[in-house]
């Protein structure tokens, strides 16, 4: 037998569960306290994303998509970029967002039904949210080309899900990135559910990290709630596409510990057995485990920062709440560039019955 192609898909971890060293760390991890500014950045999205939940409940917010448990993977991805990077997330990646500069407020903003919270403080060549899944793919392939064409030592990384690495325009994405050696990394950030498919269900691929192997790129799946996996992973993926050496598919093995969103309830198709056991594999735990362990953090410092991420987050609510809320006519004011007569004449007819 002839055997045309074989392959392996390397997997990263360094942390265990329980917070122990599994692998030598990496050089620039090895002094612990070089991780304590991004536990903090995880700490406080955590903060965050409760009391986005919380306004949600209550009344103030509309359909929200928590990002608990994600914690790891998003600050990792956020921190491995530069500025003049292009970031193409999906709508839950909070955390890696806040790192480019994203106020919470704006996040607010957006789920509460205002298409100005979409209008990112960040850098503004990262691109706005897009609902419809995994379409951000190729406007980041785009973004890499331009990169390579103009000889520019940037990348752009594009974040799916699980059931967006079944889509066709992920595809089309690591096609044109192995065709044409891009600056492109694709973050699939496998959480176990597609909404209320499972993982198993809607792609028969022992990994989704090797889906990258057929447009040539180089693949790896990386223990997405172990931040140093995560920040390693993407270091070698970033070094990879500025050098001209091609893009990477980064695989990042965590869980959806919240529902899909507000408006979902997750009980109906996943067994409390299951979330039970992700729960002890979450992120936060085991970083703070590993920090404690190392004496480098205490229960008394995490306490003083858990009040002043509540007061932070308190301060952005408050920006959110304060907004004042658009005229009805807006929602004609972004379609289009040069308003078309006949969505003119909707506009017209709605500020007429309002007698302006």
């Amino acid at each position: 037998m002839t055997v045309a192609a074989t392959f392996e898909i390397e997997y990263l971890q360094y942390l265990g569960p329980d917070g122990k060293p599994v692998a030598e760390l990496p050089a620039a991890f090895r002094d612990p306290k070089a991780l304590l500014p991004l536990f903090k950045e995880m700490l406080f999205v955590r903060t965050f994303d409760s009391k986005a939940i919380a306004l949600q409940r209550t009344g103030k917010l509309g359909t929200y998509a928590s990002c608990l448990g994600h914690e790891a993977t998003h600050i990792g991805i956020g921190a491995s970029m530069q500025p003049a990077d292009v970031f193409a997330p999906s709508y839950r990646e909070y955390g890696a967002q806040f790192m480019r500069g994203v106020k919470p407020r704006e996040v607010l903003l957006y789920w509460g039904g205002d298409e100005r919270g979409n209008d990112f403080s960040g850098p503004k060549h990262d691109y706005a949210w897009c609902v419809p899944i995994s379409t951000q793919c190729l406007h980041a392939a785009g973004a890499a080309l331009a990169f390579k064409l103009r000889k520019q030592k940037q990348l752009a990384v594009a974040c799916c899900g699980d059931g967006g690495s079944s889509k066709t325009d992920f595809y089309a994405a690591l096609n044109s990135a192995g065709a044409y050696k891009l600056p492109l990394v694709l973050c699939v950030i496998n959480n176990g559910w597609a909404i209320s498919v499972p993982r198993s269900a809607q792609t028969g691929a022992k990994t989704l990290a090797q889906k990258g192997l057929a447009g040539g790129l180089h693949c790896l799946q990386v223990d997405g709630n172990d931040l140093i996996a995560v920040l390693e992973g993407m270091r070698r993926a970033s070094e990879r596409a500025r050098s001209g050496e091609g893009g990477s598919v980064i695989e990042f093995m965590t869980y959806r510990l919240h529902d899909h969103t507000t408006a979902d309830d997750a009980r109906r198709y996943r067994e409390d057995d299951e979330v039970k056991s992700a729960w002890t594999r979450e992120p936060i735990t085991r970083l703070r485990t590993y920090l404690t362990e190392q004496g480098v953090w205490s229960e008394a410092e995490e306490k003083a920062w858990a009040e002043e991420c509540g007061k932070r987050v308190d301060v952005e609510i408050n920006a959110y709440l304060e907004t004042p809320v658009q005229p009805v006519e807006a929602m004609f004011d972004y379609l289009y560039a040069d308003m078309p007569p006949d969505v003119a004449a909707q506009r017209a007819y709605v500020l007429a019955q309002e007698g302006r």
